[in-house]
């Protein structure tokens, strides 16, 4: 297959990810189970699948993706808890700030200086930040404590910026030249997701509807997309990758209204798309500013 072919495949392979991701909180809040049963049993149905459909899972995971594995427990489970409590936009824009947290934190544990157009863009996410803060809609059905939902979503960000710091520690070879895979990081992380939901899961009355959508959250949310995304990663730059994945908090308050009419307020909307635009700005701009030709 030609470059060009590759190119395209992964753009594909990222678009579908996307899409299946930007379905998440349309589907959680269609179960009538508690967040941590969703969050738990999700976890499960993803590892179960991810296990049969990667070979390479099936290997024992190295520290490094146990300690990654944390970070992503942390964001699965913050963002099955965020959904129940405010609005899939909320959610998924607040979550989209972890950006932000990666480049504050490079610094110190990457060795990556930050320079003023990444101050700018801090500033910028600040001003859409605000906006949530200042915009708190009232309790809705599908949304019934905006408030901590928004706080729990806010959280998640910190730990998928957590996520996205680990993968790339993984990417960097190790003493004996080794490089970890980033699904060893999603079977661990399930698997700790799973585990600390543990408790909280029992007892269990699961009608055929909520097996359906745990089903597709396990297996078309969660394991598909990784799978698709730790592929298609390696034929595309960061900037075509970083793009094609903001379909997804696009698209999510478009499946949350679509399936429970559910509307996030203006401020909110203003928030997300301040979020966003700072997002693609500055991924293109580092892409062009780091691009070697003349």
């Amino acid at each position: 297959m030609s470059a060009a072919a590759e190119r395209t495949r992964a753009r594909l392979l990222l678009l579908f990810a996307a899409l299946m991701f930007s379905t998440g909180g349309a589907a959680i809040k269609a179960a009538a189970l508690t967040s941590p049963q969703i969050a738990g049993l999700r976890a499960a149905v993803g590892v179960i699948a991810v296990l049969l459909l990667a070979r390479g899972a099936r290997r024992l995971p190295p520290p490094r993706a146990w300690a990654v594995g944390i970070a992503y427990a942390g964001t699965v489970v913050l963002f099955v808890l965020a959904n129940k409590l405010t609005t899939a936009a909320n959610t998924i824009f607040l979550q989209s700030t972890a950006p932000v947290y990666v480049l504050l934190s490079a610094p110190f544990l990457l060795g990556e200086r930050i320079v003023r157009r990444d101050l700018v863009f801090v500033a910028v996410c600040a001003v859409g930040l605000s906006l949530f803060v200042l915009g708190v809609e009232p309790p809705t059905t599908t949304a019934p404590d905006p408030m901590s939902g928004n706080l729990l979503a806010l959280a998640s960000g910190v730990t998928w910026a957590g996520t996205i710091l680990g993968l790339r520690w993984m990417g960097t070879p190790r003493r004996d030249g080794q490089v970890s895979s980033p699904v060893a990081a999603v079977v661990t992380g399930n698997i700790l997701a799973f585990a600390v939901c543990l408790p909280w899961i029992f007892p269990l009355a699961l009608e055929l509807d909520d097996v359906l959508v745990l089903l597709y959250l396990g297996v078309f949310q969660i394991s598909l997309p990784y799978l698709a995304v730790s592929r298609a990663v390696r034929h595309l730059s960061a900037l075509d990758a970083s793009l094609i994945l903001l379909v997804e908090p696009v698209l999510s308050p478009f499946w949350a209204y679509a399936v429970h009419r559910e509307v996030p307020g203006a401020l909110a909307i203003a928030g997300g798309v301040t979020l966003l635009a700072a997002t693609a700005a500055k991924s293109f701009i580092d892409a062009r500013t780091s691009d070697p030709r003349p």
